[in-house]
Order: C-alpha cells, then structure tokens, then sequence
C-alpha cells in the first residue's frame, strides 16, 4: 500500500510538472499539421521562372585572377544572367550577352524580380535591406538581401547579389515558425531541438508514463481484492 501511495503521489506531482509543456505540445503540433506544408511556404505564390532565353551565344564572364567555384546561366527580370561563385564565397551575377559584371540588386530590382515571378494580387508594401550579419528571423541566413513587404503581410527575401528569391514567408508561417519554435522550446532561433529545457520535460514527461504503466496493474489488483459489499 504504501509503495503505491507514494508512485501515485510521484505521478500526480510530475503530472502538474509536465502538465503546460505537454498542452504546448499538443497544441503547437495540432497547428503545424493543420494546413499543407506548401500552403505554410507559400510555394504556391510564386510562378515558376521560366527557360532562359539567348538572342545570340552567351559570352564568358569577364572574371580575370579570381577561381570560379561555380558557373550557372539562369533566368532573371531583366533577362538571363550568369550567376558566378567564387571560391572565396563572392557571389556575382553577369551578362551573357557582353560578359560584363553586374552590380548587386537595388531595391527596384528586388521588387522587379519578385513581381516577375509573384502569382498573387497583393501590392508591394515596402522594401528594406537585411544586414547580413544579424539576418531577420524569417530569413535565418547570413546573406545580404532585400526584404520585399507586400500589403497582405507576405515577406518575399532576394537575394542582392544572385537575384534569386531565397525565401516566401507568409503570415501563416510566421505564427507556424512560431509553433515551432514553442514546440521545441526555442523562442529564440527556434532550430535548436537539442536544447536542455525540452529534453528534461521530455524525460519528465516519460517518467509520469512510466509510473503510469506500472500504477495501472496495482490498480487493477487492488479492485479486484476489494471484498463485495453485500
């Protein structure tokens, strides 16, 4: 008798330990798989960018000294560029049509770039540029890029060397990055799923299980040993 009392006093209070991560938990994971993870990335919002189209043969970048990491022709607003990848990490983008290198993008390119590709009817709200070194929360990269605000509360994110649109942030995936971040207990980066906080609610939460599995036998016996009340 007194070893059940006490795991069932044990099971109570860790219940009331584990109790709010737990609806957290469930409530976080119930909203992450309400909606289709392409709806929440807002794949669907953006067109697909299309062939790249030459008026003659692409003419070689004019990169003298520096070693190229990597070399890609893709499309772009303004026409095709060679997206160039040097080996110390430069990114640059040129023109095929001379080989000339080409500035980084400007604001009027960045919203250029994102309206050749957008699927929506929403208008450009606003557009600042991200510091590379303390990147937005919604962007998570340490690159240099414009942030592109339309009025319906949707980020697009370009990047200011390659033009390429690295990421679609909808409002619905801010309050699911949210959830997420609340569903591994890192409000902060909201990445890391190893930090020590939900790995002791975790062992908290399986020691409540535990003793439940073992309570549930006693339990059982228990009724069944109780005399019949004529």
């Amino acid at each position: 008798m007194l070893t059940r009392s006490r795991l069932r006093r044990w099971h109570v209070w860790l219940g009331w330990v584990i109790a709010l991560p737990i609806l957290f938990w469930v409530l976080s994971g119930l909203i992450m798989v309400w909606k289709p993870i392409e709806e929440v990335r807002g794949t669907h919002l953006l067109r697909d960018p299309g062939a790249v189209r030459l008026s003659g043969p692409p003419v070689a970048p004019r990169i003298v000294g520096a070693p190229i990491a990597s070399l890609s022709l893709e499309p772009r607003a303004a026409g095709a560029r060679w997206i160039v990848k040097l080996a110390d990490g430069t990114i640059r983008q040129a023109d095929p049509a001379t080989g000339a290198l080409l500035p980084g993008l400007s604001a009027a390119d960045a919203v250029r770039e994102v309206k050749a590709r957008y699927a929506g009817s929403a208008g450009v709200a606003s557009v600042s540029r991200t510091d590379p070194a303390k990147p937005p929360l919604e962007l998570r990269r340490e690159i240099p890029a414009w942030q592109v605000t339309l009025d319906d509360g949707t980020h697009f994110f370009v990047d200011s060397r390659s033009g390429q649109v690295v990421a679609t942030r909808t409002g619905w995936w801010r309050f699911y990055d949210f959830m997420f971040g609340l569903h591994i207990m890192d409000l902060k980066t909201r990445e890391d799923t190893h930090n020590p906080l939900v790995i002791t609610f975790a062992v908290v939460a399986l020691l409540m299980s535990i003793l439940a599995m073992v309570l549930l036998p006693m339990t059982i016996n228990r009724r069944k040993r109780r005399p019949i009340r004529q």
